[in-house]
């Protein structure tokens, strides 16, 4: 199946359903969020993103709830990935989103401004056809904190 874009109804659905799923279970998952889907819901600079990059905890029943709302509503198995552990630092800085948006058995964060523009500055991907890389998300976040020089 073909990756399709998941705009912010998408992305809020699938995690709220993250959220019912974890609490039948009677847990409450952990979730830090990362990557294009800060870009598409939290801050609204995109449209879209491919995936949702994420640490889940507990993982192993992240993964296979995330497994069974993929299967319900239709999306890539790896909707929801820790792909972006790569570019994480030791020295995390975290906030919580606001509310019960995603229900109660899922507790999201994300990361400040300016640890995600490292995590963007370390990764620096380029465009490629279909994928449009990381200089974008670079110069919102760039906008958004006012640096105005490189020094």
């Amino acid at each position: 199946m073909p990756y399709e874009p998941l705009n912010k109804d998408r992305i809020t659905g699938a995690l709220r359903r993250l959220g019912e799923l974890a609490q039948e279970e009677g847990t409450v998952l952990e979730l830090s969020l990362y990557g294009g889907a800060v870009f598409t819901v939290v801050y609204g600079s995109r449209d879209s993103t491919k995936d949702i990059d994420a640490l889940v905890r507990p993982s192993d029943l992240a993964r296979k709830l995330a497994v069974r709302v993929a299967r319900e509503q239709g999306l890539q198995e790896d909707w929801l990935n820790d792909d972006a552990r790569y570019f994480l630092s030791d020295k995390e800085a975290k906030c919580r989103l606001k509310g019960d948006e995603f229900g109660q058995g899922l507790r999201v964060s994300v990361p400040i401004a300016a640890y995600l523009l490292a995590m963007k500055l370390q990764a620096c991907r380029a465009p490629l056809p279909g994928y449009a890389g990381d200089y974008e998300d670079i110069r919102f976040l760039a906008g958004k904190m006012q640096i105005s020089s490189l020094a």
